[in-house]
């Protein structure tokens, strides 16, 4: 196992700054997923920490020692791919056992790492095969595999998944974490799906424009996002945002929103003044149907989508998304009862920054 730094890293192509000074700090044994739109530096960040792409500035260090100038081969480290990067001439005993042949390990070792490896990842009865004869999830545990076979300090993966279909993704996704729970190494996992970070990580880093806009636990950023982008980033479906003028600062925070009145929230006025310009979030599936006495909005239905479990239901003045448990009928047009219940309500100042939660005592 080791442990990972990240010290004011920069990336520069010529003059375009893609990597603003990041730092970032992984724990021996830390599941760290990296998630964020597409050009948002994640993979280019994950290919500084291999070696692959050089650093304009700031330090790498692992195990507390600078990496910047060791090649990508001596680092210690083992890269899986979102293309597999497979041999197709080669079998899979073939593939996995490549990298060790290179490093000229006695043969009985190397049969012995490839055949250990082979029956975690499920392959034993595939050794024989070649890439061509398997399947995407088969295709993708070969190339895990032969990640394995080099017990690397770190691993790292670059978006492993997305090539695979949706029923595959769940499983792989299953299958990555119960092999981070075994072999307890280091884990940094590139993607854009903000659900295989949720499921997966121990620690998220959510990246925008090769900034580094929060770090923290699963929960803690679906939760407590620390910005208007974090919170519409994480979490699916995708947070409901309303933009409104704080009516009340003293105590909890009071919104007016257009054609739907004053919203009343547990967020803290600390620092706004009335008539501020702010944005209220909350989350469809934190959104109640029917008359609460209190914070209750009427709208419009749009559309709704049936999942079976679940029932999602849009408004479209303003924008809205609700989604409930089980089966619920609606017509488009029919006019909705909703209550948006002030402890999940959230407000984002006018730079998009989140308004903190009153501390329990507070005066209302």
């Amino acid at each position: 196992m080791a442990s990972l730094q990240l010290r004011q890293v920069v990336k520069r192509f010529h003059e375009t700054t893609v990597i603003h000074g990041v730092d970032l700090e992984a724990r021996e044994g830390e599941f760290v997923v990296f998630v964020g739109p597409s050009g948002c530096g994640k993979s280019t960040l994950l290919r500084m920490i291999c070696g692959l792409e050089e650093v304009s500035a700031g330090d790498i260090l692992i195990d507390g020692v600078r990496v910047n100038d060791v090649p990508a081969a001596r680092r210690g480290l083992a890269m899986v791919f979102q293309s597999y990067a497979l041999y197709p001439h080669m079998t899979v005993y073939q593939n996995l056992s490549f990298g060790l042949e290179n490093l000229r390990l006695p043969r009985p070792e190397i049969d012995a790492k490839v055949r250990e490896a082979a029956r975690m990842l499920r392959l034993e009865q595939l050794l024989e095969r070649r890439p061509t004869a398997l399947s995407g999830g088969q295709r993708q545990r070969v190339a895990i595999g032969r990640a394995i076979v080099r017990e690397p300090r770190i691993f790292l993966f670059d978006e492993p998944l997305s090539n695979l279909d949706a029923e595959l993704r769940v499983q792989m996704r299953s299958e990555i974490a119960q092999l981070h729970d075994r072999l307890g190494t280091n884990m940094i996992y590139v993607t854009h799906d903000q659900v295989e970070a949720m499921t997966m990580a121990d620690k998220i880093v959510v990246l925008r424009a090769g900034r580094v806009e929060q770090v923290g636990a699963p929960l803690e950023l679906y939760n407590a996002p620390a910005n208007q982008f974090v919170a519409g980033f994480i979490g699916s479906p995708r947070m409901n945002f309303l933009e409104g003028i704080v009516t009340e600062a003293e105590g909890a925070v009071g919104v007016a929103l257009e054609g739907i009145g004053t919203i009343r929230t547990d967020v803290s006025g600390e620092g706004l003044t009335p008539g501020a310009p702010v944005t209220l979030g909350i989350r469809p599936e934190h959104v109640a149907l029917g008359h609460c006495g209190s914070n209750d909005a009427a709208f419009a239905v749009a559309q709704s989508e049936q999942l079976g479990n679940a029932t999602t239901l849009f408004f479209a003045a303003p924008s809205f998304a609700v989604q409930v448990a089980g089966q619920v009928s609606a017509r488009r047009g029919e006019a909705m009862k909703l209550n948006l219940p002030p402890e999940r309500c959230h407000v984002f100042d006018a730079a998009g920054k989140a308004l903190p939660r009153r501390t329990k005592g507070s005066a209302a």
